[in-house]
């Protein structure tokens, strides 16, 4: 019914509201906790809430829910692993600024909630978290009731399946959440006439589609548009979605830098202290080595820099997109027991020089800085 349908909408509509946080989660670090940042959510809670929007996606038919499930599997998902996916966080913080054996702020959790190991505070993460990236890539495509095939998120990938008796391979090429431009090659055994359906995303106004060369109508952002044809071996899509940095508001009416699917971070200076050995891997305290509290002039305008997309592209080493904004340090705002305390209400003023802050990739940014005071 229309009222079962909307319950799914108007839970998660709530959820942001009142806990939501802008890495896409909301505060669950065992308790809903509001929208202070330096409130943390658990990776369990990322991967299970990316299989529950997944599944909603599949019946609701609802692009918004490809919004919320690429902000998840872009930022908050690989923001709780290191690099080579050893060690994992309990609990992750938009505006953290230190992984360390305190209890602040946790209420129910250990001291080592938001360490970095193998199995920190409780080992359900590491038995959990392995399903976020598959199911994700299960989900990139999925068939349409009138048999037809549709992009609800994008990624490289490839999809064999059949339509109407035909056997159909699809490949996505792409530097998607990196690059706006996603090339999609049709591949049919046998001409086949079937609706092809693409999101268009709530942040992709003036995107342009071409089949084959040939520009296509698209339909709005946050809505789905539908190609219709008989698809030839070869055939070739080509769509390409801007990325204007943009920003959104948060805690006290902080803000935050986003740049496609992507949210961008401070990312604060990092000292990795080992704990203890695990075997293959090792329990680690990460401290920061540099200054965090900084207010932003985003009014002033916001610099893109891109570079080369390597294998590992949420590392830190060569993040592939990096933001650049005026900022001034804000010495009120200050830290207790290895937490940021919450962010001062926006605007905010700052006798302090004005600098020039990188903004990373949420992901690549292990201690950082995500909800900013606003300069004004």
């Amino acid at each position: 019914s229309g009222s079962d349908r909307r319950a799914v909408l108007e839970m998660i509509a709530a959820l942001d509201r009142y806990h939501g946080l802008p890495n896409g989660m909301f505060s669950c670090d065992e308790h809903l906790a509001g929208r202070d940042p330096s409130q943390g959510s658990e990776l369990c809670s990322v991967v299970e809430y990316m299989f529950s929007l997944e599944r909603s996606l599949a019946i609701l038919g609802d692009a918004t829910l490809g919004d919320k499930l690429e902000r998840l599997a872009f930022n908050a998902l690989p923001g709780t692993l290191t690099d080579d996916m050893w060690a994992h966080q309990y609990d992750q913080q938009p505006n953290q600024i230190e992984c360390s054996l305190h209890r602040k702020p946790w209420t129910t959790n250990g001291p080592e909630s938001n360490l970095y190991g193998l199995e920190p505070n409780f080992g359900c993460c590491t038995a959990n978290f392995h399903q976020g990236w598959p199911k994700f890539a299960a989900s990139l495509f999925m068939l349409s009731q009138d048999d037809g095939l549709t992009a609800v998120a994008y990624a490289p990938c490839e999809v064999d399946t059949v339509i109407r008796g035909v056997r159909l391979q699809v490949a996505a090429e792409t530097g998607y959440p990196f690059r706006g431009a996603v090339q999609i090659t049709v591949n049919p055994s046998a001409p086949l006439a079937f609706p092809l359906g693409l999101r268009i995303p709530s942040w992709a106004a003036g995107t342009h589609i071409r089949v084959n060369g040939k520009e296509q109508s698209a339909s709005g952002p946050g809505t789905f548009t539908r190609i219709e044809r008989t698809w030839n071996i070869g055939d070739r899509v080509a769509v390409e979605f801007p990325m204007q940095p943009r920003v959104s508001r948060w805690f006290n009416d902080s803000v935050a830098v986003e740049r496609g699917p992507l949210v961008f971070s401070y990312g604060i200076g990092e000292d990795w202290l080992k704990l203890r050995d695990r075997g293959m891997t090792a329990d680690w305290q990460v401290y920061p080595t540099t200054q965090w509290n900084y207010a932003l002039a985003v009014d002033a305008g916001i610099g893109v820099t891109e570079s080369e997309i390597s294998d590992h592209p949420f590392s830190r080493k060569r993040p592939p997109v990096v933001l650049n904004v005026k900022a001034r340090k804000l010495p009120g705002w200050r830290s207790e027991d290895g937490v940021a305390d919450p962010v001062p209400q926006s605007p905010t003023a700052s006798g302090e020089p004005e600098e020039t802050s990188e903004l990373i990739p949420y992901a690549a940014a292990k201690v950082r800085i995500t909800a900013f005071p606003r300069l004004g």
